[in-house]
């Protein structure tokens, strides 16, 4: 991460880095933080450019007591050549390491932005070995064990983005602003990359994403052995026990800037993980393999007859998750489409892992925009990846995620014009069919005839059966919202309180789809305005007895959904699939005569001739 202490008119800036190993390193000798002092001169080590480690001048200014996230820092000089080339302490040395006489001093970790960017603070080695006695899992390291200064401040970090298309990597910036991450565009590196040997002073990558793109931080290695490692100096996102993928890296330039310098640079091969992200710095392990989040999304513009398969592994984290796995599928729909303007999108999803009910979660919808499809293609999806890692109710080990859209330029929406029963007058448990006309986007209008069984307990008098798109607000809804009703959302907000997660699950998997036509009853009593002046209204409740096509996963109009609300125990909706994304509604009354009533009128009748009978009248 990156901090800043302003002192009049400077700031203090951590700088990112991260280490690769993969040989075994002699361990070197260690110098103790109390043998430091003022006016000692040493070396330190970092990549400005390939992969060729260069050494560059540390003199010790002194050692500033309680000044870090994780205790005592020290104040260094930094000079030669290699920092005349960079203009100072640059984004990315963090980590390099520094030597006094042979012995590791500790890892370059802040610089000073708008000020003297040659004037640094080094995070001593001794704090950092401490990142290896701490057991997976168990947080053993007394977080932020010194005060931090007035003004110290965490500012956003850059981080290397490679494969984004510039909508994707806006769209990327705007997702990781709440970790303080700026997503910076680079090129990956060329086949044939020389990434050097791994040892103290080479690059290193952490990456949140690997594959057909990639994110990450590029530091520098501060001290290996065995098949551990150590970097930074300072956190990475400070989450403690961590996943990120270990990497090799290559720096294809250092560019200087006003407020500070940073290199640039790209990711190679996955070497292992980074298992520790804490005050002192990163802990990572070449001998372990990082656990991952394969994800293949299929993209298809149909305009172009193009095809391509993305590929991407991702890291494991309830808060970053999400925002990668989302992202990383609207950039693939801006890559294949290659291409600005108006689209539709046909995206299906499946997620599978551990402890999601059914061991899988299946969605498919149809979206279009004028302006950019991709984000509205992707909502979903990254609806249902925030509801599996951040419910309440327990983890989700998500095992695999397999996505495909399937894309075209043609706006593919329809409007509902008008409906029509083939009766007027119903009786409970009848089947009516109702002819839906519909008017396409440019097109030539059609007609959809489908069905609709009138709920047994209807009571007599008329019905309103309100027609409507799949992503239409009902008109109950539109009512109550007209008149500032705000028990609707209270209502809301109660039930899904009590929801459970298989609950939530089925509600996203259940709802209504974009490209359907919904039939229900339309209850305006429901929106009325009591004398109190506060409308009491009827939320339609969640749809439930869906039972799906194997093959499509969409409830059709043979399967009539089962709706349970208040006042209306046997509402039903019948929903049928079209290939358009349907817009507006239509209402529908017919005149409900109760089965009962009629065969009482008929007794009545048949009593009152045999009275008249009876009595001799004719």
């Amino acid at each position: 991460m990156a901090f800043v202490v302003r002192t009049f008119r400077t700031a203090l800036i951590a700088f990112l880095l991260f280490l690769p190993i993969t040989v075994v390193q002699a361990a070197p000798d260690i110098m103790p933080l109390d043998q430091i002092k003022a006016g000692m001169h040493g070396i330190g080590k970092t990549v400005v450019a390939g992969s060729a480690i260069e050494p560059f001048d540390v003199e010790i200014l002194g050692v500033m007591k309680n000044q870090g996230p994780s205790g005592d820092l020290i104040l260094v000089r930094t000079s030669g050549d290699v920092i005349n080339r960079t203009g100072g302490i640059a984004e990315g040395m963090s980590g390099s390491p520094v030597y006094i006489d042979g012995k590791l001093v500790g890892a370059i970790a802040y610089g000073w932005a708008f000020a003297d960017s040659k004037v640094g603070m080094v995070t001593p080695i001794e704090d950092m070995l401490k990142l290896w006695d701490i057991p997976g899992g168990v947080n053993q390291e007394p977080e932020q064990t010194a005060t931090q200064p007035t003004g110290l401040e965490t500012l956003a970090t850059p981080i290397m983005a490679a494969g984004f298309s510039p909508q994707a990597l806006e769209m990327l910036k705007d997702k990781l602003k709440a970790v303080n991450l700026v997503p910076v565009a680079v090129g990956s590196a060329p086949d044939g990359t020389d990434f050097g040997k791994l040892e103290p002073g080479s690059a290193l990558g952490v990456e949140l994403i690997h594959g057909d793109v990639s994110l990450a931080a590029i530091g520098t290695v501060t001290y290996a052995e065995d098949n551990k490692i150590l970097a930074f100096g300072h956190p990475f996102l400070k989450k403690g026990l961590s996943n990120y993928l270990l990497t090799n890296a290559y720096i294809f330039t250092t560019v200087g800037s006003v407020q500070s310098a940073f290199k640039v640079g790209a990711t190679g091969s996955v070497i292992g993980t980074v298992n520790q992200d804490r005050g002192a710095g990163i802990a990572g392990d070449t001998s372990i393999k990082p656990d991952v989040i394969p994800m293949n999304v299929t993209a298809n513009d149909r305009d172009q007859g193009k095809s391509r398969l993305f590929r991407a592994e991702l890291i494991r984290d309830e808060q970053l998750t999400p925002a990668l796995g989302t992202v990383t599928v609207a950039n693939a729909i801006e890559k294949v489409l290659d291409r600005t303007g108006p689209g539709t999108a046909t995206i299906s999803f499946e997620i599978t892992g551990k402890n999601i009910p059914g061991g899988v979660l299946k969605r498919d919808n149809m979206f279009f925009n004028s302006e950019n499809i991709a984000p509205v293609a992707v909502s979903e999806l990254s609806e249902a990846l925030s509801l599996l890692a951040t419910n309440k109710f327990w983890p989700v080990d998500i095992s695999d995620i397999k996505v495909n859209v399937d894309l075209e330029a043609e706006q593919r929406t329809a409007t509902i014009m008008s409906a029509k029963a083939n009766v007027t007058d119903v009786k409970p448990g009848d089947q009516i069919e109702i002819t839906v006309n519909l008017m396409p986007f440019r097109g030539q209008p059609f007609e959809r005839k489908m069905y609709y069984t009138i709920p047994q307990n209807q009571p007599n008098g008329p019905l309103t059966l309100e027609v409507r798109g799949g992503g239409t607000l009902p008109l109950i809804q539109v009512l109550a919202k007209q008149q500032n009703v705000g028990n609707e959302l209270l209502q809301l907000a109660e039930k899904l309180k009590s929801q459970t997660f298989p609950e939530m699950l089925n509600q996203l998997i259940g709802r209504e789809h974009n490209n359907d036509i919904v039939i229900e009853v339309l209850d305006l009593a429901a929106a009325a305005i009591p004398k109190d002046g506060v409308a009491q209204v009827v939320v339609p409740a969640n749809v439930t007895g869906i039972k799906p096509n194997p093959e499509t996963n969409k409830a059709t109009t043979q399967n009539q959904v089962d709706v349970s609300g208040a006042n209306r125990s046997e509402a039903v909706r019948s929903i049928e699939s079209t290939e358009y994304i349907v817009d507006c509604d239509a209402q529908v009354v017919v005149n409900v005569k109760s089965r009962t009533s009629s065969k009482k009128s008929s007794q009545s009748k048949t009593i009152s001739r045999q009275l008249i009978n009876q009595s001799g009248i004719h």
